[in-house]
């Protein structure tokens, strides 16, 4: 299985950029932008996982490798996301205790 962070963060390139307050935003996506549409996908990745079990238990589908793969792409993508949002307060943390 190839799960890779484009695959949760599509549109992003790693890179992140920086403009000018009275710059146009209508280009550039803000990083709050990017990560809201990374949460959405994640949570959409998790009700699409939900569904999926329902379906399963319900005797609906058959197909059990379709439902362990999404239930798994879901946990590893929430997983992925916790990380990135400790790594961040770390990082808030660590300036903070700056000296300046």
């Amino acid at each position: 299985m190839d799960i890779r962070l484009n695959s949760v963060l599509s549109g992003t390139t790693g890179t992140i950029t920086s403009t000018p307050a009275s710059g146009n935003h209508d280009t550039a996506t803000s990083f709050a932008e990017t990560l809201q549409n990374a949460f959405d996908k994640i949570n959409q990745m998790q009700l699409d996982s939900a569904e999926l079990a329902r379906q399963f238990a319900a005797g609906e589908t058959d197909d059990l490798v379709r439902v362990v793969t999404a239930a798994e792409e879901a946990s590893i993508a929430l997983q992925l996301a916790v990380q990135v949002r400790n790594k961040v307060v770390e990082a808030y943390q660590e300036i903070m205790r700056m000296q300046v």
